[in-house]
């Protein structure tokens, strides 16, 4: 079975349980087709949590959630060695992260030494404990989440952790009519914490996703395709609205995710039109705003519209 056929399924399936938000369930999936973590950014209660446990059960997969503190350890993330009285040896006990889909809650919440532990498994796809390496799942991704208002007691993401993220992904309030079909069905007995009885069904096994990829990996990209997204690149970085524009992986990241893109429309090649749907997602937390531009009252999204309005598209 083709992408499109698969994806199609994936969002039937998925509109079970969740209403709306189609778009940003659209941008998880390609980022877990492409193989990379998303941070999810939006207030309480607009879904985060349940579109990445449906994730999982799509796709089949392990899943775990670790609500990040203030007073989480790194061993608390990956696990450590403990000593087996008994046995007289060590033995791992493994960390939550050691599963396939794993929601990382309020990311922002733990310190810096806690999140490198985290970044190491996103980067390398492994963990280090007591010297030993250790192989993540495959597949393995990411999801972690962050309240844009609440900054007490927070410690705010560095650059170079927030660059490892393919996306930025931002769920924001649902609209009047789709908010009123989500209290309808609670109504009529959906409980999000309770899934088994939705009958979500798995769309896709860990043996199907080489072929998937495969699909992915052999879209075609023109020259000007390529241009078009360095330009895009090269435009961050001079604008006067940005301290810091994106890096060429942000260019990598915006290739991979328009093949994503463009295989899941059914189409063999990438066109202007698929790059441009992955540029927000891509950029919005690579890129750091002037002063000047925040009084303004812009945003990370109003400038990136703006820039990409003034690259000329590839004919």
């Amino acid at each position: 079975m083709r992408l499109p056929e698969v994806y199609a399924q994936m969002k039937a399936e998925a509109a079970k349980v969740i209403v709306g938000q189609e778009e940003v369930f659209e941008q998880v999936v390609i980022a877990f087709l492409t193989g990379g973590h998303v941070l999810l950014e939006g207030v309480p209660g607009v879904a985060k949590t349940l579109i990445a446990k449906t994730l999982a059960r799509l796709v089949d997969a392990g899943f775990g959630r670790i609500q990040f503190t203030a007073d989480l350890m790194p061993s608390d993330v990956i696990g450590t060695q403990v000593f087996e009285i008994n046995q007289g040896r060590f033995y791992l006990k493994k960390g939550p992260i050691f599963t396939s889909i794993v929601l990382a809650d309020e990311i922002n919440r733990a310190p810096a030494k806690t999140q490198s532990a985290l970044l190491e498994a996103m980067e390398e796809r492994q963990v280090t404990i007591e010297g030993t390496r250790y192989p993540m799942a495959e597949p393995f991704m990411v999801l972690a989440t962050q309240n844009p208002v609440e900054y007490e007691g927070t410690y705010p993401l560095p650059e170079a952790q927030l660059d490892r993220f393919l996306f930025k992904v931002v769920v924001d309030y649902p609209p009047e009519a789709v908010e009123r079909e989500i209290v309808r069905r609670y109504h009529a007995g959906f409980d999000a914490h309770q899934l088994d009885r939705a009958g979500l069904q798995p769309m896709v096994r860990s043996s199907d996703l080489p072929a998937l990829r495969d699909e992915i990996r052999s879209v075609t990209v023109e020259d000007g395709i390529l241009a078009y997204i360095t330009q895009i690149a090269g435009a961050t970085r001079r604008s006067p609205d940005l301290m810091l524009g994106g890096s060429p992986r942000a260019s990598i990241a915006s290739l991979l995710t328009a093949k994503t893109f463009a295989a899941l429309r059914g189409r063999a090649y990438v066109t202007p039109d698929d790059v441009k749907q992955v540029i927000l997602p891509v950029y919005r937390h690579r890129i750091i705003l002037r002063p000047e531009a925040e009084i303004e009252g812009l945003n990370a999204d109003t400038v990136l519209r703006r820039i990409v309005a003034g690259v000329p598209a590839p004919r």
